[in-house]
């Protein structure tokens, strides 16, 4: 590999961190470190872990350039660190989430300019303004709501939603925040000679993720029936028909693993849709069936009628640019996914 020397931020985030894990396995010459301020619960736990695999922890916030200081030489930074949470900027104090996500972006370009480092950015399907994905028609099915076939929008099709899909329209601050960075970085790699891509991603899920209510939403509900606990079907009509497809940890790993070593042949400045399509996509409800198969446990669950802002009823992503130009295909079914995290969540429980 080209790289030897990697910085990848957020690095003890649910991303980062597998990611670190599986590259420095892969290419166990290259110097990898991790920069993360450890605020997300549960990151700290993750410090063993690198460490372990002799990747280098620096304790550090992207939002204060003195942290980015470094002297260390870096060929590649994967900007991983996000504040990822769609709801908690519509109600709490947005400046947290621009400062994070925008003004953290803009530290993070300006170290790569300096270090004359490439860059992968790990951006988000919410860059599409959910009223537009809500305007497409769809219909309900026994377990799931599904887009109808027949409509005419640009940049959607029955397979999903490409990268030519309308970007005009409010998106949530956590959104226009990602977009925002897009298009910083799309300027620096035109201005400043820095090679990098951009990799929309939509849900993401596997082991070592503490999935939230709103962020990380299926390994949440494995966690969930896994300890006993009850969730909740909110809104849609409060029956679990909301429907994502899901992409499992190791299938991106092996996808920015590929686009890392072809950047500087055919990658640069492109933007990539990046998820499990349809074939490993789940409702709600189906993903309730399933982790009840999977751990055997059945839990209750909340019905709340009232639909949060920002959702949308479905979203699929359409891989066909990222198979396209590099062969890849998520490998990992929702099944195998599912069955991971509950595997992992089995490994870490203390009381068994």
């Amino acid at each position: 590999m080209k790289y030897k020397n990697i910085l990848i931020t957020g690095g003890c985030g649910f991303i980062g961190s597998n990611l670190a894990v599986y590259l420095k396995k892969k290419y166990p010459g290259s110097f990898i470190a991790v920069l993360d301020n450890l605020k997300r619960r549960g990151s700290e736990l993750n410090i063993k872990r690198l460490t372990q695999q002799n990747i280098a922890f620096l304790h550090g916030d992207i939002r204060d350039k003195e942290d980015l200081a470094l002297q260390d030489k870096i060929d590649l930074i994967i900007e991983c660190s996000a504040e990822p949470s769609v709801i908690s900027a519509a109600f709490d104090n947005p400046q947290y989430i621009i400062n994070t996500n925008l003004l953290g972006m803009v530290n993070c370009l300006e170290l790569a300019r300096a270090k004359k480092a490439d860059f992968i950015f790990l951006s988000t399907s919410r860059v599409y303004p959910y009223d537009k994905i809500n305007s497409l028609k769809i219909k309900e099915d026994k377990t799931r709501f599904l887009w109808k076939a027949g409509q005419t929008i640009p940049g959607w099709s029955p397979k999903g939603i490409d990268t030519d899909f309308t970007l005009e329209g409010p998106k949530s601050l956590y959104g226009a925040t990602k977009l925002s960075c897009e298009l910083l970085l799309t300027e620096y790699i035109y201005n400043y000679g820095i090679k990098g891509l951009i990799n929309r991603c939509g849900v993401v899920a596997g082991p070592w993720q503490f999935g939230k209510i709103d962020q990380g939403v299926f390994s949440l509900w494995m966690q969930h029936h896994y300890c006993k606990k009850p969730l909740s079907y909110i809104g849609w009509g409060a029956e679990g028909k909301q429907t994502r497809d899901l992409l499992h940890i190791d299938d991106l790993c092996e996808l920015i693993d590929i686009q890392i070593n072809t950047l500087n042949k055919n990658g640069n400045g492109q933007i990539y849709n990046v998820g499990g399509g349809n074939d490993i996509s789940l409702s709600l409800q189906e993903a309730t069936f399933l982790c009840q198969k999977i751990s055997g446990n059945k839990i209750d669950i909340i019905r709340q009628k009232e639909t949060r802002p920002f959702d949308v009823a479905v979203y699929i992503t359409d891989n066909k640019k990222v198979t396209s130009r590099y062969g890849w295909q998520p490998k990992k079914s929702k099944e195998n996914i599912l069955e991971d995290i509950y595997i992992w969540l089995k490994s870490q429980d203390s009381s068994k």
